[in-house]
C-alpha cells in the first residue's frame, strides 16, 4: 500500500544522503516534498502540517544540521514521529476464557473474511474459536462464513440457513450458548454491514454489545475508502465502544496515508493489517516495522517470522544440505519456487527488503514477476522424472513438448533452463569452495 509514498520517499532521502552538508533551506525543501507525499498518501491535511513542524522542530532543536550525518538524523526523525503517528503496537491479549471480539464496518470493508482470517490466526496459537454471524440482510452471508470456517483448524461454526429466520439478537444469544456448550477459547461474532450509517442498524449494534458484551469491538476499515474512513470510525465511535481496528486491503494500490491518520484521528489503535486475500494473509500490525516499510527501509524481522510460519528448522537444514552436496534438479528448483508462493509470492518478500523499489526495478529488468514464477512451475510439472533430473535430455522435440503441455512457449523453457543452469553452477562452485563463503563473495 506504500508504494507510491516509499518511491516518493526514498528519492528525498537518496538527496539527503548524498549531501554533505545541509544548510535549512535544504532541509525546507525536502521537508515541503515530504508533505506533498503525505498529501498525495491521502494523509489529513493536519496530520501533515502537524508532520513537517513536529520533524522541523526536532531537527532544528537537536541541531541536526551541525552534526555528522546530518541527513541520516533527519531520516532517524522521520522514521520516529512516523512511528508515534502509527500509535504504539496493542496486540490483542486473550488473558481471559473465554475472549468475545465483535466485528462491526460498512459492507465491503471485508469483516467476513476478516472474521476468518482472525479464527485462522487464533487457531495457529492453539485457540478453540467458534464463529458465528448475525448478518441476516446479506444473502449467502452466513454460508460464507461457513465456508471459510470449514478451512480454519480447531473452528467451529454451528449455524446454518434457519438462522436467518432469526433476528440478530436470537443469534447472538445463540452464540453466547454455544460459546459456553462448547468450551471454546474465542467467540468471534460478524455482523451486518452497512452501505453507510443508517440509525436503525446501528441502533442493532447497540442492542448487540449489550447482549454479547465483548471483550473488544473492533472496527474493519477498507484502505481503499481513503479519508472517508475517518468519518466511519467517528460514528462508529459515538454508539459503540470500538477498541480497535482491523485495515483491510492493505495490499493494493490504496495510498496508505489511512493507516498514518487513524491512530491520531480516532485515537483506536490498530490491531491488524490483512495484506492478502488469503486465510493467512493478516498481520498483527507493528508500528516499527511498518515505517520501515514506508519509509524503504525493509521489514527483515516480519520476512523471517513469516518464514517460520512455514517453514521448520528441519526444512531449512535441509536446504542447506543439499545446496553443499552440489546437486540441483528441477524438482529443488520448483521446491524453491513453491517456498517463495508459501510466502506471500516474489512481489510480497521484496517488498519486505529495503530499498524495495531499486530490486523491483531490476526483476522488471529481467523479466522476473510472480507470473513468471508460476508459468515456470507449469513448465517444470510438464518434464518427465527423467528430464527433471537430467536437464540435458531436454532437445528440441522435448522442449517443444514442455511448451506445449505447460501452455508456454519454447523460448520460455530456454529461459527457465538457463536460469537452472545458472542456478546449478552456482551450487557446485558452493561445494567446490566448502561452503557458503563462495556464494557470498559471488553475491558482492
Amino acid at each position: 500500500m506504500f508504494n507510491s509514498f516509499s518511491e516518493r520517499i526514498s528519492g528525498i532521502f537518496d538527496k539527503l544522503r548524498r549531501s554533505g552538508v545541509l544548510k535549512e533551506a535544504d532541509v525546507d525543501t525536502a521537508l515541503r516534498e515530504i508533505r506533498i507525499a503525505l498529501l498525495e498518501a491521502d494523509v489529513s491535511l493536519d496530520i501533515a502540517r502537524k508532520f513537517i513542524s513536529e520533524v522541523k522542530e526536532r531537527a532544528v532543536g537537536q541541531n541536526v544540521l551541525k552534526s555528522v550525518s546530518p541527513g541520516q538524523m533527519v531520516i532517524k526523525i522521520v522514521y520516529d514521529y512516523i512511528v508515534e503517528l502509527l500509535g504504539k503496537s496493542e496486540p490483542i491479549n486473550l488473558n481471559k476464557s473465554p475472549y468475545k471480539i465483535m466485528l462491526v464496518g460498512l459492507q465491503g470493508a471485508g469483516k467476513t473474511t476478516t472474521a476468518a482470517k482472525l479464527a485462522n490466526f487464533f487457531s495457529k496459537k492453539n485457540k478453540k474459536v467458534l464463529l458465528a454471524s448475525t448478518d441476516i440482510y446479506r444473502p449467502a452471508a452466513i454460508e460464507q462464513l461457513k465456508i471459510l470456517s470449514e478451512k480454519v483448524k480447531n473452528s467451529l461454526f454451528l449455524q446454518d440457513e434457519n438462522d436467518k429466520k432469526l433476528s440478530a439478537a436470537e443469534i447472538a444469544k445463540n452464540a453466547l450458548k454455544n460459546l459456553k456448550e462448547t468450551n471454546s477459547d474465542v467467540l468471534i461474532i460478524d455482523t451486518a454491514g452497512r452501505l453507510q450509517i443508517d440509525e436503525v442498524k446501528m441502533d442493532e449494534l447497540a442492542e448487540l454489545e449489550k447482549i454479547i458484551q465483548p471483550d473488544e469491538i473492533i472496527l474493519v476499515s477498507n484502505i481503499m475508502t481513503g479519508q472517508e474512513s475517518f468519518n466511519v470510525a467517528k460514528r462508529f465511535s459515538e454508539v459503540l465502544k470500538i477498541s480497535g481496528i482491523i485495515l483491510t486491503q492493505v495490499d493494493g494500490d490504496a495510498r496508505g496515508g489511512v493507516a498514518l491518520s487513524m491512530k491520531s484521528v480516532t485515537n483506536c489503535p490498530i490491531r491488524f493489517l490483512c495484506v492478502g486475500e488469503k486465510l493467512e494473509d493478516i498481520e498483527q500490525f507493528n508500528a516499527e516495522r511498518i515505517a520501515s516499510r514506508m519509509l524503504d527501509m525493509g521489514d527483515i524481522v516480519s520476512l523471517v517470522e513469516k518464514a517460520q510460519e512455514n517453514f521448520s528448522q528441519e526444512e531449512a537444514f535441509a536446504d542447506i544440505r543439499k545446496m553443499q552436496s552440489g546437486i540441483f534438479t528441477f524438482d529443488d528448483l520448483a521446491s524453491q519456487m513453491e517456498k517463495m508462493s508459501k510466502m506471500g509470492g516474489l512481489k510480497m518478500i521484496v517488498k519486505m527488503l529495503p530499498q524495495s523499489k531499486q530490486i523491483q526495478d531490476a526483476m522488471a529488468a529481467q523479466g522476473l514477476s510472480d507470473k513468471t514464477i508460476a508459468r515456470s512451475l507449469a513448465i517444470i510439472k510438464s518434464m518427465t522424472k527423467k528430464e527433471k533430473i537430467n536437464h540435458k535430455l531436454l532437445n528440441g522435440s522435448r522442449k517443444k513438448r514442455i511448451a506445449n503441455g505447460s501452455g508456454t512457449t519454447i523460448q520460455e523453457v530456454n529461459k527457465l533452463i538457463k536460469q537452472y543452469e545458472n542456478a546449478l553452477a552456482l551450487f557446485k562452485r558452493i561445494k567446490k569452495g566448502g561452503g557458503f563463503s563462495k556464494l557470498f563473495g559471488m553475491m558482492r
